[in-house]
C-alpha cells in the first residue's frame, strides 16, 4: 500500500489534545494519512505538520470524499454532535474521550454508526500506559492472589485556576469528565461492570468553577474499586495501590508518554514509553519487597489497529459498547453525587 493510497484522515481541533497526543500519533502510524487539520491557527498547524491541509471549518471535512476517517480532538460539548455529522457524511469516526455529554447522546451516536455500518472509536489511550500494562500482566499472572481492594489515582498540583473550557462551569467541564474516564475505562478492562458507584464531585480551588476534585468507589462482589482524581495534591506519590489475596502492587509516578510527545520526541523512537520508575510488589506472608519493571507504554498501538480495523485487518481497538459502558459509570457517578447515595449498575 502507498503512502497516496492510505485511509486520509482530518483531525478537527490543535487545541491540547489535537496537538500533543492526536497529530503526532496519526502522523507516526504508517498505516494512516494525516491528510487535513481542521483549526483556528492554520500557520500554526502547517509549521508543525506541513504535509497536512490546514482547513477552516469542518463542513469543509464533511464535504470533501478525500477523508476516510475523521477525528475529533474537540471540547467535549461537541463530541456528540460532530460525530453525527461526519457519520451522516460517511466518515469514519474517532472521538477523544470523554464519547459525549451524557450516555443518551453517546448511544445514539454508537446506533447511527451501527445502522450505517460505520467505523466508530473512542480514543481511551491509557489502556497503553506503561503501569497500566504492567499491571494487567501482574493480575494475569496470579502474582498478587484474587484482587481485593483496587486504587487508582490521578493527582496532580494545579492550584491555580486556569482560564481554558475544561475548568469553565459549562457543559463537559471538570475533573470528573476529564480524568475520570481515563480510570473507569482501566478499571472496566480489569474487573467488568461493577454493581454500583459511590461518588463524590467538589470545588475545592479558591476561584474554582468546575469539579476539580473527584472520589468514587466502585462495588463488586468480591471487590471494591477506588478511583480519585484531583487537582489539589502537593505529594502525588500514588498512581496505584492494588491489594491481593497475596501481594500487593505499588507504584507511583506517571507514564512518560505525554510528557514525551509535549517535547516532540519521535514517537516510537528509542526509549520510547519506558518507564523509569519500578513497580513494588510486597509479599504479604513475608513483608518482602521486589521491584518489578513495567513493559514500555505503547499509545501508538491505538492508531495501528484503527488503521487496521478500516482496511479489514483487525478489530476496533475500541469498539463503541466498551465507550458506552465507561459513559454509563461516568453518568451514574454524576447522579451518585447529586443524590448522595450509592447509584446501582447492574
Amino acid at each position: 500500500m502507498t503512502r497516496a493510497s492510505l485511509p486520509n484522515v482530518a483531525l478537527v481541533g490543535f487545541g491540547y489534545a489535537g496537538r500533543t497526543f492526536h497529530a503526532p500519533l496519526i502522523s507516526a502510524c504508517p498505516d494512516l494519512r494525516l491528510h487535513s487539520i481542521v483549526t483556528s491557527k492554520p500557520d500554526e498547524a502547517r509549521a508543525v505538520w506541513p504535509e497536512a491541509q490546514a482547513v477552516p471549518s469542518f463542513d469543509a471535512v464533511l464535504a470533501d470524499p478525500d477523508i476516510d476517517l475523521v477525528v475529533l480532538a474537540t471540547p467535549n460539548d461537541l463530541h456528540a454532535p460532530q460525530a453525527r455529522a461526519a457519520l451522516e457524511a460517511d466518515k469514519a469516526v474517532v472521538i477523544d474521550k470523554p464519547f459525549a455529554l451524557s450516555l443518551e447522546e453517546a448511544q445514539g451516536v454508537a446506533d447511527l454508526a451501527k445502522a450505517r455500518e460505520l467505523f466508530l472509536s473512542v480514543f481511551h489511550n491509557r489502556r497503553w500506559d506503561a503501569d497500566f500494562l504492567g499491571l494487567q500482566q501482574q493480575i494475569a499472572s496470579g502474582a498478587l492472589g484474587d484482587i481485593r481492594t483496587f486504587e487508582s489515582h490521578f493527582d496532580r498540583f494545579r492550584p491555580e485556576v486556569r482560564d481554558r473550557w475544561r475548568e469553565r462551569d459549562g457543559p463537559g467541564g471538570g475533573i470528573w469528565n476529564d480524568l475520570g474516564p481515563h480510570l473507569i475505562d482501566q478499571a472496566l478492562v480489569l474487573f467488568g461492570r461493577p454493581l454500583g458507584i459511590t461518588c463524590e464531585l467538589a470545588v475545592l480551588r479558591e476561584g474554582g468553577q468546575a469539579v476539580d476534585w473527584a472520589h468514587a468507589v466502585l462495588r463488586y462482589a468480591d471487590k471494591r474499586v477506588i478511583l480519585h482524581a484531583d487537582m489539589t495534591t502537593p505529594a502525588a506519590d500514588i498512581r496505584f495501590a492494588v491489594h491481593g489475596a497475596t501481594a500487593s502492587w505499588l507504584k507511583g509516578g506517571l507514564d512518560v508518554q505525554e510528557d514525551q510527545l509535549k517535547a516532540g520526541e519521535a514517537v516510537g523512537g528509542e526509549g520510547w514509553g519506558v518507564d523509569p520508575s519500578p513497580a513494588t510488589v510486597v509479599e504479604g506472608a513475608t513483608g518482602a519487597r521486589r521491584e518489578v519493571a513495567c513493559p514500555a507504554g505503547d499509545y501508538p498501538a491505538y492508531y495501528a489497529a484503527v488503521a487496521a480495523t478500516l482496511t479489514g485487518r483487525g478489530a476496533n481497538p475500541v469498539p463503541p459498547e466498551q465507550a458506552l459502558a465507561v459513559m454509563a459509570v461516568l453518568e451514574a457517578g454524576i447522579e451518585s453525587d447529586r443524590s448522595r447515595a450509592e447509584v446501582g449498575l447492574s
